[in-house]
């Protein structure tokens, strides 16, 4: 007997919110935003910039179960601080996570990979990512992606960014809306990132920049 329950305890054990192969309805966001983030009387137009005030974002939270891979490359301290700021998140929200680490040669067959998992949103963490993204985000419109601490030149609905003054790499050879600056990437401002750019893509408000003063 003690054998036969401990294989339940087993198989039930693999049936947790982690399978990504079970039904999974769309996401709703559990809260609203608040004051200051966008003006609703003029929602923002494709590839608009919003500028939302500290915290606005705070009352919007992913709802139980929700899906998200963190797709990322590099391990320079930038990337690492994005990439910690999202994993902390996601247990401090419960968010069912899952990583796609990638390298050079693989950016686009990496894409592709977190794209077969079909989250509910894609994160990416890594400048180097940018120019990949860029090539393969407008092909699969039905997937939302979030870039955080860089965008991309010219975003399609489904890609959101959010980043700040000293963390707007859009590309190799193409301008910034201002000059890099390492030393912007901290802790709070990551942290700040993901939570404003998911509260974005919960609410519906997608392919903009969201600019953290």
């Amino acid at each position: 007997m003690a054998v036969v329950l401990a294989i339940v305890v087993l198989a039930s054990g693999c049936n947790t919110a982690d399978d990504w192969s079970r039904p999974h309805a769309a996401p709703t966001p559990v809260g609203t935003l608040g004051p200051g983030f966008l003006n609703p009387a003029a929602p923002p137009s494709p590839e608009a910039t919003i500028t939302p005030s500290p915290g606005s974002w705070n009352d919007v939270h992913p709802p139980s179960g929700y899906r998200v891979v963190l797709l990322t490359a590099g391990d320079d301290a930038q990337t690492q601080t994005l990439v910690t700021a999202v994993r902390d998140w996601a247990a401090a929200e419960k968010v069912s996570l899952k990583t796609v680490e990638a390298a050079s040669g693989s950016y686009v067959p990496k894409i592709t990979e977190a794209i077969g998992l079909k989250p509910d949103l894609i994160v990416s963490a890594g400048n180097t990512l940018i120019d990949p993204l860029a090539l393969v985000t407008a092909s699969h419109l039905d997937q939302q992606f979030l870039v955080v601490g860089a965008e991309l030149a010219e975003p399609t609905a489904n890609v959101t960014a959010a980043d700040w003054t000293g963390a707007s790499f859009r590309g190799e050879g193409l301008g910034m809306s201002s000059n890099y600056d390492a030393s912007t990437f901290t802790p709070s401002r990551a942290a700040n990132a993901i939570r404003a750019g998911a509260a974005s893509v919960l609410t519906g408000h997608t392919g903009i920049v969201v600019w953290l003063s």
